[in-house]
């Protein structure tokens, strides 16, 4: 058909029918009713006859416009929220809840320290622990070692044989393999009603197993977490880069969420859960990736609050090489995507949720679809671009749009980088920030390809596998 000259008008109602007709006799009703829907939808006359021009002239394009609209309605969304979250941290008033409780007596509470083959980092997270300021007869420590191959067995024993009153190994040589199942054995052990998580590697403060416990003396608490930074900064680029990560995350993103009465997650350690909320809310699973994002939204969905206290610092080892760095960031993605699928539709069903809290535990949900959608949109921008129909974005995002998702859409994350080493008093990482584009690209197939590897063993029934982090510290004995 050819084309119509530019201002050549045609009332919309005579397109609409002309389109129609245009259709081959056999095509399904359904189609026809969604395309007169589609072109009923553009109300302007000039938009109309555009629309329709460019729907019998290039279905494609237009197709691959549409899509490719709503992926930049996405991702100006939740670039939108990131800066919200930043200006809110830098000019905010800040809510630390908790923060000045004393009570006269603290409760019971078992730490578990989750450790597979980790003689490196096991004795100094024993140490920290035994050498907390909690109150020796109200806290219980159980290493929860899961079928280790090396001398973590030996060291746990050694410490065991020395704090018999207050330390427990919990060997553990069958079963489910990985973190969520080690736990959920482990615990039939806990004593009292909170149980506090660390990583092997972790190594807490003095103080910071009362900070961690003083929200749960709210009875409406049901999970807390604490800051994480990493303790070995200075090994390399990579963890520099890690180091401004985190702190985006944990300094500006989770007490972001805290402040605006949103949903801060509960991160899997340097946390605790009441056992009971749990308990109410499914019991611990043991046939999920990421156990913490999952208890994190079943706790929602039922009516508990997960608290996020930003002064509960403890100290981890991130990944001081490239491929242990994707094989994590694989792992939480793959796992995410997972939780993502089974708390969507009850987040949105619960009627124990504020607007507010739904709202941002549909974006938390989500955050692992940035990477594929980006990835899908940069492709669509290339066939649109070769196939002569780049104009026909136009039809659906004004340019004044697409100038602010290129302005806010894919820098966003930059700036909550920026602002976090500002509140921390680091101003001179920002030297490094433009070198986080290297860890940009290097996690976007990442995170691409562990959404395709959910999918996929989604539909084949497969059960997904945990894979421990490499650590890199030379520390073992008592």
């Amino acid at each position: 058909m050819p084309a119509r000259p530019r201002d050549e008008r045609i009332p919309p109602e005579l397109l609409r029918q002309q389109f129609l007709q245009s259709k081959p006799a056999g095509q399904a009703k359904t189609w026809r009713w969604l395309s007169a829907w589609m072109v009923a939808a553009i109300s302007a006359p000039a938009g109309a006859q555009t629309f329709v021009e460019t729907w019998t002239q290039r279905p494609t394009s237009l197709v691959l416009a549409m899509v490719l609209s709503l992926i930049v309605g996405v991702m100006l969304t939740y670039g939108l929220r990131q800066i919200l979250y930043a200006l809110h941290r830098m000019t905010a008033v800040q809510r630390y809840p908790y923060a000045s409780v004393k009570p006269a007596q603290w409760p019971a509470v078992t730490v578990f320290i989750a450790a597979h083959n980790e003689e490196k980092v096991i004795a100094g997270s024993i140490r920290a622990l035994l050498a907390s300021d909690y109150p020796a007869t109200q806290l219980k420590v159980v290493v929860v070692n899961d079928r280790s191959s090396d001398r973590t067995t030996d060291i746990v024993n050694d410490f065991v044989s020395l704090h018999p009153e207050r330390l427990e190994g919990f060997h553990r040589t069958q079963g489910k393999p990985g973190k969520a199942a080690a736990l959920k054995d482990a615990m039939q052990h806990a004593r009292g009603d909170i149980a506090l998580i660390f990583d092997a590697d972790y190594t807490p403060g003095f103080g910071l197993l009362k900070q961690l416990v003083a929200p749960f003396l709210d009875p409406e608490v049901g999970a807390v977490m604490g800051r994480v930074v990493p303790r070995n900064v200075s090994s390399n680029l990579l963890t520099r880069l890690l180091d401004m990560e985190r702190s985006a995350g944990y300094q500006v993103d989770q007490q972001a969420r805290m402040n605006l009465k949103g949903v801060p997650q509960f991160g899997g350690t340097v946390g605790g859960v009441r056992l009971s909320a749990v308990q109410a809310a499914g019991g611990w699973r043991d046939d999920v990736l990421a156990e913490d994002t999952d208890i994190t939204f079943r706790l929602l969905v039922a009516g508990w609050k997960t608290v996020y206290n930003n002064h509960a610092t403890c100290y981890e080892e991130v990944p001081e090489d490239w491929l242990v760095r994707l094989r994590q960031i694989h792992r939480w993605a793959k796992g995410h995507d997972q939780v993502m699928w089974e708390q969507t539709a009850r987040v949105l069903r619960s009627p124990l949720l504020s607007w507010r809290e739904r709202i941002d535990g549909l974006m938390l949900l989500g955050i692992f679809l940035l990477q594929p959608l980006l990835l899908l949109a940069w492709i669509m921008a290339l066939a649109l671009y070769f196939m002569n129909g780049a104009e026909t974005l136009t039809l659906f995002i004004p340019s004044a749009l697409l100038m602010a998702y290129a302005a806010i859409g894919g820098f966003s994350a930059f700036l909550q980088m920026v602002f976090a080493v500002l509140i921390d008093g680091h101003r001179h990482r920002i030297r490094l920030l433009p070198l986080q584009m290297f860890n940009f690209v290097a996690s976007l197939p990442t995170i691409s390809a562990a959404l395709g590897s959910a999918v996929w063993d989604r539909l084949r029934g497969k059960e997904l596998v945990w894979h421990k982090t490499v650590r890199y510290r030379q520390e073992a004995g008592t």
